[in-house]
């Protein structure tokens, strides 16, 4: 219960004191309050949408003076011209930008006639997806339990009490000059309707079901009078995609109302996608509710569930803010209440939405990717407009940071100019295949996306004196160096990420060609391209160099680590591949550190998945652990100072952990590469590794005592540090032959069949 169990004996003081519920379409914080119960309502869609159609305009021709400046070495003048060329009408310049912000629908609130309580109970269990409040007043147990229903893709509420109970139940809206609000009101519906000056509209309904008592209208609320259960159906739609609210609403209801049936149906679609993993360690489990446990462990008490439960939180995160959607999980996922969100609860594409996605393949929740792909293709159209536009280039550019509208706009001056998103989104697709080896998801959705991006990087790329193709303008994201002016991040020739993530791209869309058989001659191109990037530098510290020149950084510790790509989230520094540029990032990610990097939620989550993939587990264990201590609400959200809520950080935690447990690089699995000594002993089941297996390890006293392999596809299968390590036999317990190659062991595997590895002594 501990590991899968968030629990509290007091109602939420903050709305990020909350728990979460969300089917993906729809999303609820469930404060648990008394005097009245708020429940905060959101919808994926609801974007103000007054800057829905904005769009870019031919700035082109100034890229060559950009260019001759950065390349001469003139970096505060070319930063100039480069922001004033190709930089937002927002930022540092003190004009708002176009991004519209993320919208709270409303609240739904009810009041239950009783007098002061006591053995107050809220929890949210994650083995079930439900909140579930108990308390007793006057010597009756009252009961309240709230589902995100992924079948119906309803928000659902129960009222039950040991006795008839009455109150009364309303809708409300924050107080919001730009938002006209309606309300209608009956016996078995409550409605909100709402437009946005200039912008959507929007109805929030809901619906009750009362078993014995009665209902009757007050004005805007329903009253409860003597009932035994009443159940509140709760549905929310937008005119976002040009249809009517109401009949969005419309096609969303409940045949029929009767909760046990409610809940075996959501039970039998959430366990398929929740329960697809599962991790135990074998720790002393704790008492204390969750915030307790959070001080105690602030305090210095040893708690090594804690994290595991952090771990088992996430999942459940991605899966409630992605199960039925059409969007991805923004800054906050798809739960806010401000009407003015910090950063638009925007998607940022140089970090926070890549990582909201870090644990989705390997952790079992592939299907959220979904929302991520449709994202991705539904910018395509304006961003091959913005490519044209802004550089002149073909193929397509992607901006930094964004909403839900598909408009490839920079936004913000001084930190809009990078040509780097589409690229790192596209990572994700190459993961899909990798993890799940689909290869009409390659042909039909990735590789055209790949060939998308590669043709603005050839069109883009500028040949120097030496003969380099350099990428001009170029960012660090969000950096900057000292002589490189006094915005907020420097423009340059070809800095380290950017360098990374074409490799990156055109090492996928090469491999993406060889499998379909396709594009021999593109082929060959990309690999000129690649062969003719400029090569990655060590710096005088012995670092990794983030820009082509070994400056000094403005800000040492830097909450970005943009230049280590390559070795996390990337693969394209590996230990015996790159040794050298493996020791540099090593040393760059210390010197970060030894500034005080790490200090937002997000990028101390960031740097544990570093330390996971350095194979060092303590040092890992430690941030993990900070992240939790450092950067946590009460209920777990992460954290960025001085305390916004910003999701990301949960996800970055998520994939830490499998970091440790299982690492699949060019489809070799390495079991335990970075398992800390707080979890001994344990098992994890259903983990997902590249190449397409499907693997399950049991550990001892931090040694693989048992692990299972299922591919998806025949192949050979190649395990790391397996050589004289262990010994494989199929599902009937007959011996398989494996062949060692160094510290490599390697054996033929055939699709769906069971492999058993275990100790060789």
């Amino acid at each position: 219960m501990t590991t899968t169990t968030l629990w509290y004996t007091q109602p939420a003081s903050a709305y990020m004191n909350g728990l979460p519920i969300g089917t993906g379409r729809l999303a609820a914080m469930v404060l648990g309050s008394i005097d009245p119960e708020r429940v905060a309502l959101n919808h994926e869609w609801l974007w103000l949408g007054t800057h829905r159609t904005r769009d870019t305009e031919p700035r082109a021709d100034r890229l060559p003076e950009v260019r001759r400046l950065l390349l001469a070495g003139q970096y505060d003048e070319g930063t100039r011209k480069g922001n004033d060329a190709f930089g937002g009408p927002g930022g540092i310049i003190g004009k708002p930008n176009r991004v519209d912000p993320y919208q709270p629908a409303g609240d739904l609130h009810f009041q239950l006639d009783h007098g002061e309580v006591g053995e107050y109970r809220r929890r949210l269990d994650l083995e079930q997806g439900t909140v579930i409040v108990e308390y007793v007043a006057a010597g009756v147990h009252y009961r309240r339990e709230y589902l995100a229903h992924l079948k119906h893709d309803l928000l659902l509420v129960r009222l039950t009490a040991d006795r008839p109970f009455s109150g009364e139940i309303w809708l409300s809206r924050v107080d919001d000059p730009g938002c006209a609000l309606h309300f209608h009101s009956q016996t078995d519906l409550l409605a909100m309707d709402g437009q946005f000056e200039g912008g959507i509209a929007f109805r929030v309904e809901a619906r009750l079901y009362a078993r014995g008592g009665a209902l009757r209208v007050a004005g805007e609320r329903v009253h409860v009078e003597d009932a035994d259960e009443v159940l509140i159906a709760i549905n929310i739609g937008t005119s976002a995609k040009e249809g009517n609210p109401a009949g969005e609403c419309a096609r969303f209801a409940l045949a029929d109302a009767d909760w046990q049936h409610l809940l075996e149906d959501h039970l039998a679609v959430y366990r398929q996608c929740y329960g697809a993993v599962d991790v135990q360690v074998d720790v002393p489990q704790s008492p204390l509710p969750t915030d307790e446990r959070l001080q105690a462990a602030r305090a210095g008490a040893q708690d090594a569930a804690l994290p595991l439960l952090y771990f088992n939180y996430g999942r459940y995160l991605l899966l409630a803010s992605t199960a039925t959607a059409e969007l991805p999980p923004n800054l906050q996922g798809k739960w806010n209440e401000e009407l003015r969100p910090p950063w638009e609860c925007d998607y940022h594409h140089d970090i926070n939405l890549q990582m909201n996605y870090w644990p989705a393949e390997a952790g079992g929740i592939q299907a959220a990717t979904e929302a991520l792909f449709q994202h991705i293709e539904r910018f395509i159209p304006h961003a091959r407009k913005a490519a044209r536009d802004l550089y002149g280039c073909d193929g397509v550019w992607f901006p930094i940071q964004t909403d839900a509208w598909g408009r490839s706009t920079p936004e913000s001056y001084g930190w809009a100019v990078w040509i780097g998103a589409a690229a790192w989104l596209a990572q994700h697709m190459w993961w899909h295949y990798e993890y799940g080896q689909d290869i009409d998801f390659l042909r039909q959705r990735a590789y055209p996306f790949f060939k998308e991006v590669a043709a603005f990087y050839e069109s883009y790329l500028v040949e120097d004196d030496n003969g380099y193709l350099q990428i001009v303008p170029s960012q660090s994201p969000e950096n900057r160096f000292v002589g490189g002016g006094d915005l907020p991040v420097t423009l340059c020739v070809s800095a380290t990420m950017d360098i990374e993530l074409i490799q990156d791209l055109l090492g996928h869309a090469i491999r993406s060609a060889e499998l379909l058989g396709v594009d021999s001659d593109r082929r060959t191109q990309w690999r000129i391209i690649l062969d003719r990037l400029p090569p990655l530098r060590v710096g005088r510290y012995g670092q990794l160099q983030e820009w082509n020149e070994d400056f000094d950084e403005v800000e040492p510790g830097h909450r970005h680590f943009s230049h280590l790509f390559a070795l996390y989230p990337g693969d394209g520094i590996d230990p015996e591949r790159t040794p050298d540029l493996w020791q540099a990032a090593r040393q760059s990610l210390e010197r970060r550190l030894a500034h005080s990097g790490g200090h937002t939620g997000w990028s101390r989550s960031w740097v544990a998945c570093f330390y996971a993939r350095l194979g060092e587990p303590e040092p890992a264990w430690n941030h993990f652990k900070h992240l939790i201590l450092d950067f946590a609400t009460p209920t777990l959200l992460d954290l960025h100072p001085p305390r916004i809520f910003q999701i990301d950080g949960n996800f970055g935690g998520t994939a830490a952990v499998l970091e440790m447990l299982l690492q699949s690089y060019h489809a070799e699995l390495h079991f335990l590469p970075a398992l800390p000594r707080a979890w001994a002993s344990g098992s994890a089941r259903g983990l997902r590794a590249r190449g397409g297996y499907t693997v399950s390890v049991t550990w001892q006293d931090g040694r693989l005592t048992r692990a299972e392999v299922v591919p998806l596809a025949d192949r050979t299968c190649t395990i790391l540090h397996g050589a004289g390590q262990y010994t494989i036999r199929d599902a009937t317990g007959q011996p398989v032959a494996a062949t060692q190659e160094g510290h490599r062991l390697r054996f033929e595997v055939r699709a769906g069949q069971t492999y058993i590895i275990v100790p060789a002594r």
